[in-house]
């Protein structure tokens, strides 16, 4: 069925978040190297802004310490007055624009001094941030936007595992996502599922993705993540059997199974604490024993529904 609210004369306002990680991408173990997935990314983007003349795209990296935009940049002085990018004949301008852009910023972010073993969350990007920034920009666009002829969505390619400090963040942006009806892609190029990620694919909405192959990466791409939000209405897209919905807890920043919710403000705990450290809130009550305790407490009394041994009375006088 057409979604009404989508129509086939709309923009699409595209905001792509890389995982530029160091740490993985140079990895001894790694099925891809950053640069050889740039060239997929790269053609991949090229195919969007192909799609319609008024596609719009955003590029954001997500570094280990810094989350900054590689396209559109921001205004800068020119040395010298001259372009920064060359015309080049064989090259359609608007492609050889966005391909320079992205692969200048990259550049940098990568002659940058590497983060040190001692950083705390060693190995983990800004994913939250850099959807932080996505959202704004998508904020700031749509409200340039005076006719409501542009939908955005956004793209994230990421490699890194989770960062239990960043569930907060990131659950605020999933949920402010879902309001502004933003679908979040996610494309988990190797390693384990990511957690978090994969919930904001479902709640808003969006594709999640695990490549089998990572070298066949602009595959995925082209068929799973190209198509915009009208074309998905009439395409039978990947979808997820199975979501991992844990969370992880307030006080240690840990993914837990099962915790402790405060039942004013809903957070997460894993062990009981008779205050919460969120909303200040006083529990009066113990939490329940463990099974354990709760046995052994049970084998040591009577049971009620057994006869009690009678005892000799003496008969009165």
């Amino acid at each position: 069925m057409k979604d009404i609210s989508t129509s086939e004369d709309d923009s699409n306002l595209l905001v792509m978040v890389i995982d530029t990680n160091p740490f993985e991408w140079e990895h001894p173990s790694a099925p891809l190297k950053l640069n050889e997935a740039l060239q997929h990314i790269l053609a991949f983007m090229n195919a969007h802004l192909a799609g319609r003349h008024d596609n719009k795209l955003a590029v954001i990296a997500s570094h280990v310490g810094v989350s900054k935009f590689l396209y559109p940049t921001p205004n800068e002085p020119i040395p010298g007055g001259k372009a920064l990018t060359k015309k080049d004949a064989n090259a359609y301008q608007n492609f050889k624009v966005v391909d320079d852009a992205v692969l200048e910023g990259i550049k940098r972010l990568l002659a940058d001094p590497k983060p040190t073993l001692e950083e705390k969350d060693l190995g983990s990007s800004k994913i939250a941030a850099s959807l932080s920034l996505g959202l704004c920009y998508i904020n700031q666009t749509l409200k340039l936007d005076a006719l409501g002829h542009i939908k955005p969505r956004m793209l994230v390619l990421t490699v890194s595992p989770d960062s239990s400090s960043d569930y907060i963040p990131i659950m605020n942006c999933i949920f402010s996502a879902q309001k502004a009806n933003i679908p979040i892609d996610v494309c988990k190029i190797w390693g384990e599922d990511a957690v978090f990620l994969q919930q904001a694919a479902h709640i808003t909405e969006g594709i999640y993705m695990r490549p089998n192959d990572p070298r066949g990466l602009l595959q995925v791409l082209m068929f799973s993540f190209l198509p915009d939000m009208f074309a998905r209405n009439y395409l039978y897209l990947p979808g997820q059997d199975q979501v991992d919905f844990r969370a992880a807890c307030f006080c240690h920043k840990k993914i837990v199974d099962i915790g402790f919710v405060c039942s004013v403000c809903l957070s997460i705990f894993c062990s009981f604490s008779p205050v919460c450290s969120t909303c200040r809130t006083k529990f009066a009550f113990q939490p329940l024993l463990n099974p354990a305790r709760r046995l052994g407490a049970k084998s040591g009394a009577s049971n009620p529904g057994s006869p009690r041994p009678s005892t000799p009375t003496t008969p009165s006088q």
